[in-house]
């Protein structure tokens, strides 16, 4: 019923654009349309990143109401690492790390005097986010004494169109999901930080892959589900469009073809 809403609001909204911005292809030049079109489509990218956020605050009230029986749910802000490519090097706050939002599952049946094992889980997806979809995983991960961390690492969907263009598959990501790992450390005495583990899917078992071979002694465990292991031969039996998030300018700004080096740097299968 949500995405009825979401997706009945954005066609509302797409005919008041064309009112707002006046649009008449029958009587403006070739030049005007091209202009108009343009503005169009920016007013449009720019309402479907709103849709998005919008969507995942709708998103983070249901895990609420799927776990919030079971497990303390908390939302928390950290810091990565900074951009992995800067607009502007030299202008003000280029540096800075990266904020993002993580989420954070402990079983309300603990003692908090003992400590627990605890679960670094990235979701996965291209641009995607750890929605309520994992609920069952979740859940089950409670019911046997686990603490999760799920970041919401750069590039991840539902926090504007600043933050989905920070982006950097097979980068600095994982080091974001690090940074999560370290944080429930830092501040939960009841977490055992010689007892973690991390699992994940698709684009999650990407990233769960780079954290072991990165950082090996961080990790007790590791769980990678049909991984994304090899992204030169991802984007041989993928469509032009799917391979657009990866070459647009924000990104690795090439395609695998004009720098295969830089896909295989990203990529598990040629980093074992």
């Amino acid at each position: 019923m949500f995405h009825s809403y979401i997706y009945e609001g954005k066609f509302l909204l797409f005919i008041l654009l064309i009112s707002a911005t006046g649009l008449s292809f029958g009587q403006d030049t070739e030049a005007n349309k091209s202009g108009e079109l343009e503005l169009l489509k920016s007013n449009n990218e720019n309402l479907q990143h709103r849709l998005d956020v919008l969507e995942k605050s709708i998103d983070d009230i249901v895990w609420y109401q799927r776990a919030g029986d079971a497990a303390f749910i908390d939302k928390v802000y950290l810091t990565g690492p900074p951009l992995a490519k800067e607009k502007n090097p030299t202008a003000l706050g280029a540096g800075n790390p990266v904020k993002f939002w993580a989420y954070i599952f402990i079983p309300k049946d603990i003692d908090f005097s003992k400590k627990y094992p605890l679960i670094v889980f990235p979701h996965g997806g291209v641009h995607a986010n750890f929605t309520s979809y994992y609920t069952h995983i979740v859940k089950e991960l409670i019911a046997q004494k686990y603490i999760v961390v799920a970041a919401e690492y750069r590039g991840s969907t539902g926090y504007g169109k600043s933050f989905y263009e920070k982006i950097d598959y097979g980068g600095l990501e994982t080091e974001d999901v690090k940074a999560s790992r370290d944080y429930m450390i830092e501040n939960y005495d009841f977490v055992d930080e010689n007892n973690v583990g991390i699992i994940g899917w698709s684009h999650g078992g990407l990233i769960t892959l780079f954290n072991i071979f990165n950082h090996p002694e961080d990790y007790k465990a590791a769980f990678a589900g049909v991984p994304v292991s090899d992204l030169v031969a991802r984007m041989g039996y993928y469509d032009d469009e799917y391979r657009a998030l990866y070459s647009a300018d924000y990104h690795i700004g090439k395609t695998a073809y004009e720098d295969v080096n830089e896909y295989r740097k990203r990529s598990p299968a040629w980093n074992a």
